[in-house]
This record gives structure tokens, C-alpha cells and sequence, in this order.
């Protein structure tokens, strides 16, 4: 590892509101305590904010922020990726925005890496998402968002229709299709929607309260105890 690629990754592992000590750190990036006592030591000569003594630990005072230029190079290229990603899977709005952060980051980082990042060999074909999927993915994320009830009409594995309400938890991607996440107020309980099977899909406006038992967590809970 480069010393200021290391230099970098000490900063963020400082950073946590909690002490973490020379030997640690030592021993994470494979150098010597003495080579981190000089890391340090340079890190704060250069205005980083780093509290502590040497056999005691280092602390990382909050609101520090490093700019962009300091990503490595495989660091940008998991952005360009996720990138990619979002702007063939996701919505127009999510996409739309990847492609805005690609354009910010490549106005700061140098650019022979940005150059070498988008030349990475992994891409993400979008011609397996319909439009409609789009729209139903920006009409749920901005409801989740929100906190605001939807319906739609539902039609499941089996072929059998249903009109539904929901509370809107969460967003998840399975390689192949957008499911959704909700608090059926029809079933009473915890529900999973593909959106490629919504019909008449409507943000209704009505907000909803939060409730111990009908949150993301619960039903990440019930999921994970489940699996």
C-alpha cells in the first residue's frame, strides 16, 4: 500500500467518536508502531484533527472531511460500478443522479484514474427493466421517503388480483426484479410486492406514523429469523 493511501485509510479509521490505539492500527495495514507514530504525527503537522498520545490511542475530533480526490483508484472504480448500476436498474430519478455524481467526481479526482476507473470491464445491461418498472420505482422511493401510504392493484405468482394499501418500508433489488417492502393495512401484517406485478399504482398523499411493530427493522427482524 502506498503511504498516502495508508495515510487516507488511517483518517478513516479514526473516525467513530472512539479511540483506537497505535498497535491496531500497526497491525491492520501491517507496518511497525513506529511507522504509525510517524503517520500520525505527520497527519496532524498537515491540520488533521487528531487527538491522543502515543500508548494511550488516537482520536479523530468529528466534522473532519477529506475531499474526493483522496478515493483511490479502487475505490472510484466501485463507484462507476454502482454507478452503472443505478442508472440501468433503478429509477429515471436515481439514474439520473448517478450519472450527475460520476460528472462531480470526475471534476476533482485526477484524471488519468478517472480515465482508468471507466475503463472497467463490468457492466450492467438495461434492457431487462420496462419503463413502467422505472416510474413504480421513483413513485415508491419518493413515498418511502415521504413516510406516505400507496395502492395499487396486485396481481400474485398464482394469477389472483387484489387491490392493496400499504405503508412503504424499503426497496430491494434481486438481480431480476424490484420487490417492495410495505406494511399491508389489508392483511394486517408484513408483505412482499414485486413492482413489475403492481397495476394503477397512486401515491394517495396520507402520511403515516411510524410504529413500533410495523417498522423496516421489525420486518428486517421477522426476515432475518425467517431466512
Amino acid at each position: 500500500m502506498r503511504r498516502a493511501d495508508r495515510l487516507f485509510e488511517i483518517i478513516q479509521q479514526l473516525r467513530g467518536d472512539r479511540v483506537v490505539t497505535a498497535s491496531a492500527l500497526a497491525e491492520r495495514f501491517e507496518v511497525s508502531k513506529r511507522t504509525i507514530y510517524r503517520d500520525i504525527r505527520d497527519l496532524q503537522v498537515a491540520g488533521v484533527p487528531i487527538d491522543g498520545e502515543a500508548g494511550v490511542g488516537y482520536l479523530l475530533r468529528p466534522g473532519f472531511q477529506l475531499p474526493p480526490l483522496m478515493f483511490t483508484l479502487a475505490e472510484i472504480e466501485a463507484l462507476v460500478v454502482g454507478a452503472r448500476m443505478a442508472q440501468s436498474w433503478a429509477g429515471s430519478k436515481l439514474a439520473a443522479e448517478a450519472g450527475e455524481a460520476l460528472i462531480k467526481i470526475g471534476a476533482v479526482v485526477p484524471p488519468e484514474r478517472m480515465r482508468a476507473a471507466e475503463r472497467i470491464a463490468v457492466f450492467a445491461p438495461d434492457f431487462m427493466v420496462a419503463p413502467e418498472v422505472r416510474i413504480h420505482f421513483d413513485l415508491l422511493a419518493e413515498a418511502i421517503g415521504a413516510a406516505r401510504r400507496v395502492r395499487f392493484d396486485y396481481s400474485d405468482g398464482a394469477g389472483s388480483a387484489s387491490a392493496r394499501t400499504v405503508r412503504p418500508l424499503a426497496l430491494h433489488f434481486w438481480g431480476g426484479a424490484w420487490t417492495l417492502a410495505a406494511w399491508c393495512e389489508l392483511r394486517e401484517d408484513f408483505r412482499t410486492f414485486r413492482i413489475d406485478r403492481m397495476a394503477d399504482l397512486a401515491d394517495t398523499g396520507e402520511r403515516f406514523v411510524v410504529e413500533k411493530g410495523r417498522t423496516l427493522e421489525d420486518y428486517m427482524t421477522i426476515v432475518t429469523r425467517n431466512a
